[in-house]
């Protein structure tokens, strides 16, 4: 697999292409993070509750206990007190403790959307173009072989002159269409070999 062209302009481009990717892709997992944390510090209210419930609970069983020291009536009424604490603020502490779990569980699904949804949306865009010119580069390379020989520099050659547009043959022609009559076809392999993305190839002893 080839996944960057040899020539020098052709792989600065698709080394910035895949860098631009790559920050994006960082960005989104920032941008992802701090929405996570800003959504996550709504769990303090529910904690906050729960707090509360606890000193409820706390105040009951205090009540409770020193109810219980009073003879006769203490110890029914203690327990009372302190069953009453746990039903009101235990309520309120498993309530909390609810509110905490689902503020927790948002948090990591929007910051999760917050990165995934966008990166779908550039990989979708940037992925498809980029692996198909993984396999046009590779499927040159293997095309070409690695030893340029005369017959295949003719082909080349002829390619070059039949399929590329003229204003990209002439950067390496003055005349392309002559030089392919007369056999002069360093400047039209070029051009091919240009397209494709790939250096000259080795020529033949």
């Amino acid at each position: 697999m080839r996944f960057y062209p040899d020539t020098p302009r052709s792989r600065r481009s698709a080394i910035l292409g895949d860098v631009l990717v790559l920050v994006v892709l960082l960005l989104l997992a920032w941008l992802g993070l701090k929405v996570h944390d800003a959504v996550a510090e709504l769990a303090a209210v529910p904690r906050g509750v729960g707090d509360t419930g606890a000193a409820i609970q706390r105040g009951f069983e205090d009540a409770g206990d020193a109810v219980g020291e009073v003879p006769a009536v203490g110890g029914p009424l203690g327990d009372a007190l302190r069953d009453a604490g746990q039903g009101a603020g235990g309520e309120i502490q498993a309530t909390a403790r609810s509110g905490e779990e689902d503020v927790n569980d948002l948090a990591n699904l929007l910051g999760a959307l917050m990165f995934l949804l966008p990166a779908i949306a550039v990989l979708s865009r940037y992925l498809p173009d980029r692996l198909a010119s993984v396999r046009r580069l590779t499927a040159a390379a293997r095309a070409l072989g690695p030893v340029l020989t005369p017959e295949r520099e003719r082909t080349l050659a002829a390619r070059a002159a039949y399929g590329l547009p003229y204003e990209r043959l002439m950067r390496f022609s003055s005349d392309p269409l002559g030089d392919l009559e007369a056999g002069r076809y360093d400047g039209l392999v070029a051009a091919a070999l240009d397209d494709a993305g790939l250096r000259p190839a080795t020529r033949p002893a």
